[in-house]
């Protein structure tokens, strides 16, 4: 039979030695800044006209329909297929029972 090779774990050929620095922790000053930050400017409102939303719903329903076709044909092209494995897989199982 057949047996999977466990591979082995090397072991190391060099004795590594612990460091012998210390290091110390060092106390954080904070700095203070010497002149205030200006306020972040606020973000423009998006305003939505008629137009622009029915602009969005439409680009959307034509993204779901598109993707939704997508999908349906590659369904199609699954199935056709495995139809057609299943024929040959019939002929041939008819062709070699004949024998």
């Amino acid at each position: 039979m057949i047996r999977p090779k466990i591979p082995t774990m090397p072991q190391p050929t060099v004795s590594v030695a612990a460091p012998t620095t210390a290091v110390e922790p060092s106390a954080v000053t904070p700095v203070t800044p010497s002149t205030p930050t200006p306020p972040v400017p606020a973000r423009p409102t998006i305003q939505l006209t008629p137009g622009t939303a029915l602009a969005l719903v439409g680009g959307g329903t034509a993204v779901v329909l598109v993707v939704g076709a997508v999908l349906v044909s590659m369904l199609l092209a699954v199935t056709v297929t495995a139809t057609s494995v299943a024929v040959c897989a019939v002929v041939l199982r008819s062709l070699l029972t004949r024998r």
